[in-house]
C-alpha cells in the first residue's frame, strides 16, 4: 500500500515558563491530536495506531505519553500507542515509523505526533536522582556537547561569528513576515487563546552582536541558537486507497527517508550526508527540491548545509526556524514537514526535504506533493 500525508499541524510553540508552561504534556499533545482529527473530519475509531515521541520522557512526560494523551482526549482506548526517543528528529522519525507500517498492510490509517514541554520537563538526564547517568564509567568516546559541535561545524565552514549573527536576524525576520502573511495560519491548532508562536522578537545585527556566547570564546550565542520551547505536533497518514474511500485529499507521499549517525567530532553536521543518502536513493539531485526545511538548532547547521549543497536562500528555511519559532524537540520533526508541504502549496513546489540533526545522528525525509 501507498502510505500519504493527509495533514499535518501543530500547536503553537511557547518560549521557557511562557504562554504554554501551564499545560500539562499530555493535556498539550492530546489537543493537537485531537485537533488534526477534527481538521480532517475522521472517526477517531479508524486510527489503528498512534506513534509519536518525547526526547524526555519522565516526570510529567513518563509512562507512554502518547497514550496518556490519547486516552485523556478522549479518544478510542483500543488504538495502539508506543512512544519513542529519536532525539531532535523524534517526530520525523514517527512519520516515517507509520508510514512504514501502512506500506507493508499492518495498517490503513495511522497517527504520528509528538511533544516536549521543555519548561516542565527539561532536556536533562537528571544527574542527582541516584538512578545513574546514561553512560558507563567505562566511556571513552570523545563527542563535544553541542554547543562546542555547532561552534566547530561554523569554523569548518568558515562562518563568522557575524555569519551567524546575520542567520539569526535571517529567521527573525522570516519568521515574524511569515506570520504577519498568514502564512502559518492554517498550520497551527490554537490553544486556549495562544495562536501564534512566542519566540519572535525584535531584533538587529547591532543587538544580537552584544550578547554573550553561550560557550566562553564561542560563536554562537542566544540570538544564533534554537530556543527552549513547549509545543505538540501530529500528522494523520492512510494508505492512499483509504484516504480516496473516505473522501479525503491526500497531501504528500515520503519518496524516501533516512536516520543516520555522523562524524562525532562535529556531531550535529549528520544532515549534509543524510541529504547526499536520500537523493541518491531517491534518483534525484538538490535541483529537483523545491524547499528544504533543515532545523535550525543552531545557525551553523542549515548554513553548513546550504554552503555543501550549494542550496539558495530562496529554497532554505523560507519562513525562518527554530531560531525564531521555537524547538520542543519531541515536535519539531512534524512542525517542519507541515511548513515545507504548506510552502509547497503556496509556490506550486512538488518535492521538499526535511533534515533535523538529532545529537550525533539525523533524520531525514524527502517528501512529494500530491
Amino acid at each position: 500500500m501507498t502510505p500519504v500525508i493527509v495533514d499535518a499541524a501543530r500547536t503553537p510553540f511557547g518560549k521557557r515558563d511562557g504562554w504554554l508552561s501551564g499545560v500539562h504534556a499530555a493535556e498539550l499533545l492530546g489537543h493537537a491530536q485531537r485537533g488534526v482529527l477534527d481538521r480532517t473530519g475522521i472517526d477517531p475509531a479508524l486510527v489503528e495506531q498512534a506513534i509519536g515521541g518525547c526526547v524526555t520522557p519522565i516526570g510529567e512526560q513518563f509512562g507512554n505519553i502518547i497514550r496518556t494523551s490519547w486516552v485523556h482526549a478522549g479518544l478510542p482506548t483500543a488504538t495502539g500507542t508506543t512512544t519513542i526517543d529519536a532525539q531532535c528528529g523524534t517526530a520525523a522519525q514517527a512519520v516515517s515509523l507509520v508510514a512504514g507500517q501502512i506500506a507493508i498492510g499492518s495498517l490503513e490509517v495511522g497517527m504520528a505526533c509528538g511533544v516536549e514541554l521543555m519548561s516542565r520537563v527539561p532536556l536533562t538526564y537528571k544527574v542527582g536522582t541516584g538512578l545513574g547517568t546514561p553512560r558507563p564509567e567505562s566511556w571513552s568516546v570523545d563527542s563535544p556537547d553541542q554547543y562546542t559541535a555547532a561552534d566547530r561545524i561554523a569554523v569548518r565552514r568558515g562562518l563568522t561569528r557575524e555569519d551567524l549573527d546575520a542567520f539569526g536576524l535571517r529567521s527573525q525576520q522570516r519568521a515574524a513576515a511569515a506570520w504577519d502573511a498568514g502564512v502559518f495560519d492554517d498550520q497551527v491548532i490554537p490553544v486556549a487563546g495562544v495562536t501564534r508562536d512566542q519566540g519572535l522578537r525584535e531584533s538587529s545585527l547591532e543587538g544580537l552582536a552584544r550578547l554573550k556566547p553561550v560557550k566562553d570564546g564561542g560563536l554562537h550565542t542566544a540570538g544564533s541558537s534554537s530556543q527552549v520551547s513547549d509545543g505538540a505536533s501530529a500528522a494523520l497518514l492512510m494508505s492512499q486507497t483509504r484516504a480516496a474511500e473516505l473522501g479525503l485529499k491526500a497531501r504528500a507521499r515520503l519518496l524516501n527517508q533516512c536516520v543516520m549517525g555522523g562524524d562525532l567530532e562535529y556531531l550535529l553536521d549528520a544532515p549534509v550526508d543524510a541529504a547526499t543518502k536520500v537523493l541518491a536513493r531517491a534518483g534525484m539531485s538538490v535541483g529537483d527540491v523545491d524547499v528544504f526545511e533543515v532545523n535550525e538548532a543552531f545557525a551553523s547547521v542549515p548554513m553548513s548545509f546550504a554552503q555543501v549543497h550549494g542550496v539558495d536562500e530562496d529554497r532554505l528555511n523560507p519562513n525562518g526556524g527554530a531560531i525564531a519559532l521555537g524547538h520542543p524537540a519531541g515536535a519539531t520533526g512534524i512542525r517542519l514537514i507541515a511548513t515545507a508541504l504548506a510552502e509547497l502549496e503556496r509556490r506550486d513546489g512538488q518535492v521538499a526535504m526535511v533534515a533535523i540533526c538529532a545529537s550525533a545522528a539525523t533524520t531525514c525525509l524527502l517528501i512529494e506533493r500530491l
